[in-house]
């Protein structure tokens, strides 16, 4: 039989060990549950902006660029789905133990609770009670007779609040086992409908690649043109960058050859705000799907390709403004050959570098605020895309965009 305190501790321990189990796992689930929902808004945004580009998508390698990406993020979101599932199951088999932990508990208080009742019955009569404490040899015994029967009421009295209080959270636990199997169910669904869709664009795929496997080298001359033209647009945006250095350096009175910036007290707060809220940077564009990464890559339809990016390409809506990701100064307002107009904000030691505007609302020296609107990204005739070229330097050094703005 269990003492009042030694049945208090283990009520305290499952309890203790239950929340722990419990605040965890809703932690995760609600980190998964908003990755979710930010791979299902993308898949709607590249539903949206392919559905703006297709009617003038006239390049199958750009089309299968873009069906690629959706496969991409799909396969990432049966991938959160999968573990959202895992995680309900571990939920599942928590619950279970603990309600097969709870039933052990309660079925022993209640046969200690049952001997008790019955114990007590035995000795019900007032005048066995009274008999009892009369009995003793002195007073201190009488007195601890009686305190030990009144203990022996409240005891009984908890034992009750407690089976109540164990049966109550095994209705409970039991309820959120049915709705949790339930959720489960669901998520299976969304997942089966999910697979449906990726293995027929998969098909679409398959079948695109297999025609450019015929004039694969056609594709791959395509591909290098391009990197050309990009690389050509970069080399611009860099002697620009180091123009702007030497213009802003020179204004300072300081040493225009300089690579690094010259800067004043108050760019020294602005350089040191910026690096604060690094990863923490708002997305140039309010609505956007990232269509190029940074850095050197294999081409993602040929592989024999590989690609170079000084920044990212964002994909965005047609008459989309580019917005300043921190407050900061206009370094440049330049028109770059076969790169329509292109911003540069200074942030202190940091520069980022806003490509194919087609519309601008700056002009240099204008202090800029974070998320201020400073142009309308350009929407090409030809392929119906609006595309954002973004770079972040430091001082007259490429950095990878994806560092500093906030879940890219």
């Amino acid at each position: 039989m269990f003492t009042t305190r030694a049945l208090n501790i283990i009520v305290l321990f499952f309890c203790c060990c239950n929340l722990t189990l419990t605040y965890g796992q809703s932690d995760e689930k609600q980190e998964l549950e908003a990755k979710k929902n930010r791979l299902e808004q993308e898949i709607r945004q590249i539903n949206k902006l392919l559905s703006q580009q297709q009617k003038k998508r006239s390049n199958i390698l750009e089309e299968l660029e873009d069906l690629d990406q959706k496969v991409r993020v799909r396969r990432e979101l049966i991938k959160v789905t999968n573990q959202q599932a895992n995680l309900i199951t571990r939920e599942i088999n928590t619950n279970q133990n603990r309600i097969s932990d709870l039933r052990e508990e309660l079925q022993e208080l209640k046969d200690d609770y049952a001997a008790m009742i019955n114990k007590s019955y035995r000795s019900k009569s007032q005048q066995s009670r009274l008999m009892f404490i009369l009995s003793s040899e002195d007073f201190f015994q009488a007195y601890k007779r009686l305190k030990y029967m009144q203990q022996y009421a409240a005891y009984r009295k908890e034992q009750g609040e407690q089976i109540k209080e164990i049966t109550e959270e095994l209705q409970r636990l039991n309820k959120n086992l049915i709705a949790q199997r339930q959720e489960k169910e669901t998520l299976i669904a969304e997942n089966r409908e999910i697979q449906r869709t990726l293995e027929r664009e998969l098909g679409m795929q398959k079948e695109l690649i297999n025609s450019i496997r015929k004039q694969e080298d056609v594709y791959a001359a395509q591909i290098k043109k391009k990197q050309r033209e990009a690389d050509a647009i970069d080399r611009q945006i860099e002697k620009l960058v180091r123009e702007a250095i030497a213009r802003s350096n020179k204004r300072e009175g300081n040493e225009a050859k300089s690579s690094n910036f010259s800067l004043t007290e108050e760019a020294r707060l602005v350089d040191k705000d910026f690096r604060a809220n690094k990863g923490k940077l708002p997305w140039p564009v309010e609505k956007g799907v990232l269509k190029m990464r940074f850095g050197t890559q294999p081409h993602p339809v040929v592989r024999s390709v590989t690609i170079r990016s000084n920044g990212v390409r964002i994909a965005t809506e047609a008459g989309a403004s580019a917005r300043s990701i921190f407050d900061g100064k206009v370094l440049a307002v330049q028109a770059i050959k076969g790169g329509n107009k292109a911003v540069l904000i200074q942030h202190g030691n940091y520069i980022s570098v806003y490509n194919n505007l087609g519309k601008v609302y700056v002009k240099e020296g204008d202090n800029v605020a974070t998320k201020q609107e400073i142009g309308q990204v350009f929407t090409s005739t030809t392929t119906n895309e609006t595309l954002l070229k973004f770079m972040i330097y430091e001082n007259n050094k490429i950095d990878n965009p994806a560092n500093w703005i906030y879940r890219m």
